[in-house]
């Protein structure tokens, strides 16, 4: 194995690393509280994915809640953490509905059988965020396992484009609606040990652009959470990991506003400041600027 490259960094340099902000936060403000009536999730039904534990169950599910979304489905692979997290969350949000549905996210079938629930039960969704995810088994790419390494492919990319398909099916071409994608920092700074996160994070990076590209009603950004503690953090990373996951929460819901449409095909971090991204938002679409880019340039 490689040394690790990010040992004897300041706790501080992921947070820094790649700001675009001059402004960073790792936990929620008022621009992002889910609780302001701007933000207000009210009628709304919201698909997440990973939702029994991690961002999904502690940033995500209950960020939609506060604002007030009609309907969570809640979509992950352990039946019975899901109906637990759903009992909980019931308690705790009396005025949102949660629905549990038992998912593997990288099988055609299992997915296509959430939607079906989805549209029996609501009739459409207006957000979905694709928040499942699998680390990698941190090794050297010349001795990983392959089976390992093509399972993180699957659930990381085949996943998320599993279910954007069916969310893309459900929603029809004139309803507007919100695709939350889930990648990295780590997919434009590769780690040793770590090919198949940082190629798929580099894959759902550029997905948001197509997804943008084809679907005029639909807006879909791609979004680096932060370093967050969770059980998908590798060791290595663990000492950075000072954001609070509402802080993706609160940013996500504030991406199903009117004032973040600019951002639609785009990646963001969490950390950074939406208010100043919305006063350099002229700056940000005509420079072309949070999407993937090819800069070299040809020689004559």
């Amino acid at each position: 194995m490689a040394e690790d490259p990010l040992a004897g960094l300041d706790e501080d340099f992921l947070l820094y690393a790649q700001a675009f902000t001059k402004e960073l936060h790792r936990d929620v403000y008022p621009s992002i509280d889910p609780t302001s009536p701007a933000l207000s999730q009210a009628g709304k039904v919201v698909i997440i994915t990973g939702a029994s534990k991690g961002l999904g169950r502690r940033g995500f599910v209950p960020s939609f809640a506060k604002a007030g979304a009609k309907a969570i489905v809640l979509v992950a692979r352990n039946s019975a953490q899901l109906q637990e997290s759903a009992e909980a969350l019931t308690k705790e949000y009396p005025n949102t509905k949660f629905l549990p549905v038992t998912c593997d996210i990288k099988d055609e079938a299992s997915v296509r059988a959430v939607f079906r629930q989805v549209k029996e039960a609501f009739g459409t969704a207006d957000v979905l965020v694709n928040n499942a995810g699998t680390p990698d088994d941190v090794k050297p790419l010349r001795h990983a396992n392959i089976d390992n390494l093509w399972h993180g492919i699957e659930v990381n990319i085949k996943g998320t484009i599993l279910m954007t398909q069916e969310f893309l099916n459900l929603v029809g071409t004139t309803k507007e609606a919100t695709i939350v994608n889930l990648s990295s920092a780590m997919a434009f700074v590769p780690l040793p040990g770590q090919a198949s996160y940082t190629l798929s994070k580099l894959a759902i990076a550029q997905l948001s652009a197509f997804i943008a590209l084809e679907n005029p009603n639909v807006r879909a950004v791609s979004v680096h959470p932060g370093t967050v503690m969770t059980d998908l953090l590798t060791p290595s990373l663990q000492k950075f990991a000072k954001d609070a996951p509402e802080l993706v929460g609160g940013l996500s819901v504030w991406l199903t506003t009117k004032d973040a449409a600019f951002l639609n095909g785009r990646y963001i971090t969490a950390n950074w400041s939406v208010d100043e991204l919305v006063r350099r938002q002229v700056e940000i679409v005509e420079g072309k600027k949070l999407v993937i880019n090819h800069t070299g340039e040809l020689a004559y």
